[in-house]
């Protein structure tokens, strides 16, 4: 070994007693106080400093491994509270940044703790950051206080480390004990050693070393703590709390909050409104019943908070009440840790950190999620989910994502990952493979290109996004060989699509279905669900009962037993059985023109159904219990919320609630004008309607308008249809609000349609930077838009302030130009030369070549919008 591959520790006896450290060595230090690590520490950056090194410190315990570093010594700050992701991918980049040499003194691991909660994420950074480490040919010290960390934790830092020692003070004298030291060996090096003067001297004597351990061994070492990790410590003094409540022993107020707060901090999140929300209502009792339904360690993520945050506002708010009409729920929740060892225990975490980068950011993300999908679950957590797994029996079940910014207030995060039904049926291993299934595609969708565009367009891309799982028992019955609720449905405490001047925004809407609650929270294809205002809750938008059939639901999702999938069935099919429905005439109307009809066509005569829930609506207390539950979780959450819930009916008719979900609705509350803006010289309207739009009062310029032509758009073959979506995607990237650039989209049918002959099928991330979406009917009708207030559609829409408009062309009241749409220049060539020829299908405006603007107008109060033109001159001449 050459004199470069090599260094000194600073003290020429430890030097030997190791065989003088090795480039690439990561050396982990076990003390039992700060003191003794930092006599060591001293001595390493003396003698580094003597050789010219390139001392890095990173800083962020506590107490300091250098209280005062000496010149020459770099610090770099580090901030644990952001999170395991957010500080390993810092450290990660630090290292990247200083490069191959560097030798670095760390702060106390252990005190990760204060902000991880649990040893197992301790030893999750170790595993990520020391063979990284190694790689750039480095030498790391970092510290562990004794018995402070599990036995599991200080294996896998044994395992991946390259030295292990012990440091204790014993009758004043200073000694280490190497108990790790890769490819080094010597007939005493894994004896304790005494420092003397200039020397390390092992103590070979058996009388000796008996009593060093021994007196180390009752000073230092309880066997049974150690065997826990941190996260199980605090959790059984936890329990010990509420059992001396329990046997009515004195307990201090200020005691209990402080836990109440810290278990909060452990399993709720970081984001100080719900933290707040969670210590108000959650007592000690809840958050240790939380903890026996968590699998694994970590946070229970957004989606899980929400819900659980939800009824018990309600309990409080009226026990009994709430009692006798929510259903009970037994979901079970794997905690974010858990997200975090699967990736580091498949080699993920380097891909992950490399995903991080902007230009690795979407494909590196295709690779990571090929493999977390091919990864397998860690040992320890597998008997875990068999025993919750256990517990539902063959009972369907659903995992949920449930990450860390999901339902916060900002950020909904609404259908950006996945949920996976689990039908349940068949073996116990087959139903784990399953659920193993499930969750890994659950884990997977945190790489999906949606979620990834959000984050980056949210500004959220560094941020520490863990995904926690919320599994729950599917609400519902057998129905033949169907499982599926009742009714189910979305609700919001605030109501952005008032169609009438009389209607109360704030008296909350629901989109309401029968099934599952799928077809409530997504945008499908032809059918619709029933839109409740719950101000006026039998009025509908739709002028006659032709509109009311149209606009109804025709489908229904169920869970089929027997194939163990989801499946989509005409309504027809479930009305044959509709006697089996003791609930049928609470939510269907008979069609009896157009029984009559088909009768008179020859067809067979059987009854036809339309689900309108009219009864429901008019007769029971669906409506009252909804506005109620709304208005309670706004004024607690003091913010408007939006809800998922299920509905079930007993017998008797009588029903219960499910409530699956809750977060803050990401709403933009309108902006009130003195005086509005306006235009005096309008060179020429494109478009103009009234009602059917949503977002707040708007008056903005729209620099370039990209337009796709319904009767060049219907011509094309499938394949173009998907292509004309990639170019759109492709001119999406180019054009953004924020850069001065704001764009409107104008097509036919629905954007985001999954179907291309009823509109453009886009993704989100396709179509996120646009300021303004308007769909197109045509004259035919088969282009039809779908007015999706409520869906994960609708959402995106909102949080991302891009205004919606639905122009039906054949309605009085409604103006659209097409005329000019396709006669103006389109300088699509300018922007993607190879698709030249597709500017008769899709046409780039831009109103500033012609020597005018363009100007979106939404007058909210009188429920008018317009686009249109003017020239530059008039422009300038009324903004002065």
């Amino acid at each position: 070994m050459s004199f470069l591959e090599r260094a000194s520790t600073g003290m020429e006896g430890l030097d030997r007693v190791v065989d003088y450290l090795r480039l690439g060595d990561n050396v982990v230090w076990q003390v039992n106080d700060i003191h003794e690590y930092r006599i060591l520490v001293n001595a390493f950056v003396d003698q580094a400093l003597l050789e010219e090194r390139r001392i890095v410190y990173m800083k962020f315990g506590l107490e300091e491994a250098l209280p005062a570093p000496p010149p020459g010594v770099k610090v770099y700050q580090l901030t644990p509270e952001d999170g395991f992701e957010s500080f390993s991918t810092r450290v990660h980049s630090i290292a990247e940044m200083e490069g191959r040499g560097a030798f670095y003194i760390f702060d106390c691991l252990s005190d990760l703790l204060l902000a991880w909660a649990t040893d197992l994420m301790i030893g999750n950074f170790f595993k990520v950051t020391c063979p990284y480490l190694f790689e750039l040919d480095t030498i790391a010290y970092f510290m562990l206080l004794r018995n402070r960390c599990s036995h599991q934790t200080v294996a896998r830092i044994r395992e991946t480390t390259q030295l292990l020692l012990d440091v204790y003070t014993f009758k004043e004298h200073l000694y280490v004990h190497p108990l790790k030291v890769w490819n080094r060996h010597s007939p005493t090096m894994f004896l304790p050693h005494i420092r003397t003067e200039d020397d390390f001297v092992p103590v070979t004597n058996s009388s000796q070393a008996a009593e060093l351990i021994q007196n180390i061994g009752a000073r230092y070492t309880n066997n049974v703590e150690r065997k826990l990790d941190y996260w199980d410590r605090v959790f059984i003094n936890a329990q010990d709390l509420r059992e001396r409540k329990h046997r009515g022993e004195p307990v201090d107020e200020g005691e209990e909050r402080e836990v109440v707060a810290l278990l909060c901090r452990m399993m709720i999140g970081r984001e100080p409104l719900i933290l707040e929300l969670a210590q108000r209502h959650f007592t000690l009792e809840d958050l240790l019943e939380i903890r026996n339904r968590l699998m694994g360690s970590g946070f229970i993520g957004g989606k899980s908070v929400g819900m659980l945050l939800a009824r018990k506002i309600l309990m409080n708010s009226r026990p009994e009440f709430w009692h006798n009409k929510l259903e009970a729920h037994d979901s079970f929740y794997i905690g974010s840790d858990v997200f975090y060892t699967y990736l580091v225990e498949n080699d993920c975490w380097e891909l992950r950190l490399k995903q991080k980068k902007s230009e690795h950011y979407f494909e590196s993300a295709l690779m990571l999620r090929d493999k977390i999908l091919k990864g397998k679950l860690p040992g320890p957590i597998r008997e875990e989910l068999n025993q919750m797994l256990e517990h539902f029996g063959q009972s369907p079940i659903i995992v949920r994502s449930s990450s860390l910014l999901e339902d916060a207030f900002g950020n909904a995060f609404a259908g950006k990952y996945d949920s996976v039904f689990c039908i349940n049926q068949g073996s116990p291993r087959d139903r784990f493979h399953q659920f193993e299934r499930a969750l890994k595609e659950v884990y997977a969708s945190t790489m999906g290109e949606d979620a990834l565009s959000y984050r980056l367009q949210r500004g959220l891309a560094q941020n520490d996004e863990q995904m926690a799982l919320l599994v729950m028992r599917v609400s519902g019955s057998y129905r033949v060989r169907y499982f599926f609720p009742d009714l189910a449905g979305v609700a919001f405490s605030h109501n952005p699509y008032t169609w009438r001047e009389d209607m109360d925004p704030d008296a909350g809407m629901i989109r309401l279905v029968f099934g599952l609650g799928t077809r409530a929270v997504d945008r499908v294809e032809d059918d619709y669900p029933r839109i409740i205002a719950l101000d006026r809750p039998l009025l509908q938008p739709h002028k006659s009962f032709d509109d009311v059939r149209q606009f109804s639901q025709h489908y229904v999702d169920v869970l089929n037993i027997s194939s163990n999938a989801l499946e989509t069935i005409p309504i027809k099919k479930i009305a044959q059985e509709h006697k089996l429905f003791e609930f049928w005439d609470l939510i269907a109307v008979a069609d009896t023109d157009a029984r009559r009809r088909l009768k008179e066509l020859g067809y067979s005569d059987e009854e036809i159904w339309i689900i309108s829930f009219e009864k429901l609506l008019k007769n029971t207390e669906f409506s009252v219990l909804m506005s109620e539950m709304l208005n309670t979780l706004q004024s607690s959450y003091d913010y408007p919320v939006d809800i998922e819930f299920a509905l079930n009916f007993d017998t008797d008719n009588q029903f219960k609630i499910n409530l699956l979900q809750c977060r803050p609705l990401q709403i933009s509350k309108t902006q009130v004008v003195d005086g509005r803006q306006v235009i005096s010289c309008i060179d020429e309207m494109i478009f103009s309607s009234t009602g059917d739009f949503m977002g707040i009062e708007t008056f903005e310029r729209i620099d370039v308008i990209i337009y796709v032509d319904t009767e060049q758009y219907a011509a094309l073959s499938q394949s173009d249809k998907f292509q004309t979506a990639r170019i759109i995607g492709r001119l999406n990237r180019m054009f953004s609000r924020s850069e001065g650039r704001g764009f409107m989209l104008i097509g036919p049918g629905r954007w985001g349609s999954t179907t291309p002959s009823l509109g453009i099928p886009v993704t989100f991330a396709e179509i996120c930077n646009a300021a303004v979406m308007v769909e197109v009917a045509d004259q035919g009708g088969n282009f039809a838009p779908e007015l999706s207030f409520g869906t994960h559609f609708f959402q995106d829409l909102v949080e991302t302030h891009i205004f919606y408009v639905a122009l039906f062309t054949s309605r009085d009241k409604v103006f659209f130009n097409r005329k000019f749409l396709n006669s103006a220049p389109s300088t699509l060539g300018d922007y993607l030369p190879d698709f030249t020829g597709w500017d008769k299908i899709i046409r780039v405006i831009e109103p500033r070549c012609q020597g005018k603007m363009s100007w979106i107008d939404a007058d909210i109060k009188n429920r008018e919008v317009s686009f249109y033109l003017s020239t530059l001159d008039a422009v300038e001449h009324d903004q002065s």
